[in-house]
Parts: structure tokens; C-alpha cells; sequence
């Protein structure tokens, strides 16, 4: 028989009701998924800190092999070691994270311009036939009747308990992250959110920088948690244009944003950051294991930085500060506020708010700890390699020297609140994010 465990720990760093609650709707369509088929699952979800300990080696102890998701990242990289030297049956890894094989490149890629190029001449090697979307289908397996292991030890999650996922979150006591987002999760609202996307909002995802535009997929998390796959997101905006072949592709192969897949500007735009700046961090994180760390910013960029470290700041804020939005500029605590309510934060001043946490710290490798704190603690696509791609670029990864050389950042791009207020329609966003009783409300319920 077949089973699949999936489990999720009480107890690691930013654990939170919120992103347990998304977890745990994936459980529920998951449940709902293989009700029908001979295939086992096993969604559970640990009631206090290390109850899940020896959970995979009791399931294994039968197995012929064990199939887990290779995903370098996290404490998830150090699992899957510590998880193979103890593991009787053989363990074997599949990547299904993205549409690129995170193996094929020999090398890290410095710019998203050539990681682009190179996925433009290797597209043979990742655009064919896509996974298998009914596997199960005419399958033949004995049924799995009842669990290999001890289930009073282990006790997976019940009917009931994944029809209420956030009771079920509530009742384990953990830090808010932000508070519970009702109904986000799993599979049915990663498809909900995919078919509003290609029916509604593609056509004008050029517009994707401005906020009130709402023209974004908002699919990050879902593509982190695993509640759909990249192929999939790809199949669905192929279709959308029902003569698109690989014959439309185009021979030239340079590394260019636009024209090369034959499809519409804002298709092309998309799928631009569905595989260029999506998988460019898969890349990164598949070679090194300081993705996460100071160390691994290009030497030129470490150089600005050090010059201009004793430069004087214009302001200065602890991280309880920026967490709580407590800053002099209303553009960059209404983008904090939108992720803490929400999990979520526009991607454009995502890059702002980031730049001004290098601007308003004592030290770049402070200001990326902040970023990193901050992100993953109340992001639900955090500690994702593309979250850490968006952190590292503020810093100068994937980027060029600027110039005019400026002070704190050095020959780093810098970007300012009051640009931004030029180049975006801000008033709608500013309204529905600015400093209210309401949001003091969200902030003392996000700080428990």
C-alpha cells in the first residue's frame, strides 16, 4: 500500500497560527482528494513541541521506500539529512517545486538576465510534458487500510478537526503571526485564485505596479506550500491563448523579457515571474547553503556597503518599531501593515520597504535580519527561496552598481518614498492601509 504523511511541527521558528492555519486547509483538501483512492494519508499536525519525534522512522520501519520533496531550505535541508541516516528503507527526493529541475544549471547565475537566457536555449530540458495531473487515475494498489503506526501516539488530524482548521490552529496556543486569514489554503482556493487570475486579471497584469490595480495572481503562497504547481499556474496561461505551441517560440534566445514565448506583453510578463524571478532563487538555493546570510552577497556589493557603513542614517528603528509600523513615512507603514493583515504585501513596495529598512538601520547585516524577521514571521510565502531572492536583491543580489554613489547605500539602487508617490496612484492603498484604530487593533492582536 501507499500512504502519504503529511506533518507539520508545533514548535520552529515563526510558527503561528496563521501560517498553521494555511497548512491545515491544505490537509483538509488533501484528505478530501485521496478519500476516493486506495492511497493512505496521514495529516498531522504536532499538539505540543517534539510529540512528532520518530513519526517518519514508524512509518518507514515497513516501507520499501520512502519519497519526500527535495527542498533546500529552512530547517527542511537539515530534516531530510538527519531524516536519511536514520531511515532503514531507501530515501529518495523529488523535486517538484518549479519548472526548471533545480539540478540542471552546473552554477549559480549572478543576473536574472542570464538565468533567463539560459532557461530560453535549455527549454527542452523543462518545457515538455508536464507531471501527470490525475496520477492516480486506473491506478492499481492494495487499499491501505489502517495506518503503520501506533495512532494514540500520533494521532492525526480527524473529520472534524480539518473542517474547522482555524479552531483546530487556535487550540494549540501559538503566536498570532499576524492573525488567522479565514479560508486561505489548500488546493480549491489555489485553483479559485488561479481560474480569477487567467479570467480576469492577466490581460491587465501590466499594470501590476500600481496598487489599486488588484492584477496579481496571489499565488506565492500557494506555490510555497505546495496547494498547486508551477506547471500547472504555466498550463493555465498557455491555454488562455488555444494555438500557443512551443512553434511560437521564439529561435533567438538572448535573455530577452519580452517576445520570446509568442504570447501577449502582460502573458509574457507573468511568466517571466513565474520562471525567471521565481526560479532564479530555486538556483541560488540549490548551490548554496548561505542563501540566507550576509556572506552570500557579491563581493561587490559587500565592498559599497562596508565604505558607507559609518555613514550617518537619517533615522533609526528598532525592529519592534518597523514590526508595529511606527516609522516617520506613511508609504512604508502602510506596507507593513498590509503584511501583517493580510500576509501578503505589493510586490513594488515590497522593494521600497526593503530599501528603507537599509536606510533607517545601523548596518546592512542588521537591516537583513530585520527583512528576514519580519518577512518570515508574518508572510505567508515566507522562508520561500523566492523570498529570500526579494530580500537579497534590496542588498544588491541579482542587481548592478548604480550611481550616483549615495550615502548608506553606496553604489546600490536606491529608491525613495517620494518617487514612488510620483510613479504609483497611491491614494486608494494609502486609505485602506494608513493609521487607524482599526490597525491599532490588528497590532496588538499580531503582537500576542
Amino acid at each position: 500500500p501507499l500512504w502519504v504523511l503529511e506533518s507539520l511541527r508545533f514548535e520552529h521558528e515563526h510558527a503561528s497560527e496563521r501560517l498553521s492555519a494555511f497548512v491545515v486547509h491544505g490537509m483538509a483538501d488533501n484528505a478530501r482528494a485521496f478519500a476516493d483512492t486506495p492511497v493512505g494519508y496521514f495529516p498531522y499536525l504536532e499538539p505540543e513541541a517534539d510529540a512528532g519525534k520518530g513519526l517518519l522512522e514508524a512509518f518507514a520501519a515497513r516501507a520499501c521506500v520512502v519519497v519526500g520533496d527535495d527542498w533546500p531550505v529552512y530547517f527542511l535541508r537539515r530534516m531530510v539529512e538527519a531524516a536519511a541516516n536514520r531511515l532503514e528503507a531507501r530515501l529518495e527526493l523529488v523535486d517538484g517545486v518549479g519548472l526548471v529541475p533545480m539540478s540542471a544549471p552546473d552554477g549559480c547565475f549572478a543576473r536574472a538576465h542570464d538565468f533567463r537566457r539560459w532557461c530560453q536555449k535549455n527549454a527542452d530540458l523543462w518545457l515538455g510534458p508536464g507531471p501527470n495531473p490525475t496520477p492516480l487515475a486506473g491506478l492499481e494498489l492494495p487499499a491501505a487500510i489502517e495506518a503503520p503506526v501506533d495512532i494514540e501516539r500520533w494521532r492525526p488530524l480527524d473529520e472534524a478537526a480539518l473542517a474547522d482548521p482555524a479552531a483546530t490552529v487556535r487550540a494549540l496556543g501559538l503566536p498570532a503571526g499576524g492573525g488567522l486569514l479565514e479560508g486561505e489554503g489548500g488546493s480549491a482556493d489555489a485553483a479559485a485564485r488561479l481560474e480569477t487570475f487567467v479570467g480576469e486579471r492577466l490581460a491587465n497584469y501590466g499594470e501590476r505596479n500600481q496598487p489599486a490595480a488588484r492584477t496579481t495572481s496571489e499565488l506565492s503562497a500557494h506555490l510555497h506550500w505546495g496547494h498547486i504547481g508551477a506547471h500547472e499556474v504555466l498550463d493555465a496561461v498557455l491555454a488562455t491563448e488555444p494555438d500557443w505551441s512551443p512553434a511560437r517560440l521564439s529561435e533567438t534566445c538572448r535573455g530577452q523579457r519580452e517576445g520570446w514565448w509568442g504570447l501577449p506583453a502582460a502573458h509574457e510578463g507573468y511568466l517571466d515571474q513565474l520562471l525567471t524571478w521565481r526560479e532564479v532563487g530555486h538556483n541560488f538555493v540549490w548551490h548554496r547553503e548561505d542563501y540566507d546570510r550576509y556572506a552570500s552577497l557579491p563581493a561587490w556589493t559587500k565592498s559599497t556597503l562596508a565604505a558607507h557603513a559609518g555613514d550617518p542614517r537619517p533615522s533609526l528603528y528598532s525592529l519592534e518599531q518597523f514590526e508595529r509600523a511606527q516609522t516617520h513615512d506613511e508609504i512604508w507603514n502602510a506596507a507593513q501593515r498590509e503584511l501583517v493583515a493580510t500576509g501578503r504585501m505589493h510586490n513594488y513596495l515590497r522593494m521600497l520597504w526593503g530599501k528603507k529598512i537599509l536606510h533607517w538601520t545601523p548596518s546592512p547585516q542588521k537591516a537583513l535580519e530585520i527583512m528576514i524577521t519580519l518577512n518570515d514571521r508574518y508572510a505567508l510565502d515566507g522562508r520561500d527561496p523566492n523570498s529570500y531572492s526579494g530580500i537579497f536583491w534590496v542588498l544588491g543580489r541579482y542587481d548592478r552598481a548604480w550611481g550616483p554613489e549615495r550615502e548608506v547605500f553606496g553604489k546600490i539602487r536606491y529608491m525613495s518614498s517620494d518617487s514612488t508617490r510620483r510613479k504609483l496612484r497611491l491614494g486608494p492603498y494609502l486609505e485602506q492601509w494608513g493609521d487607524n484604530a482599526a490597525q491599532a487593533e490588528l497590532f496588538g492582536e499580531a503582537s500576542r
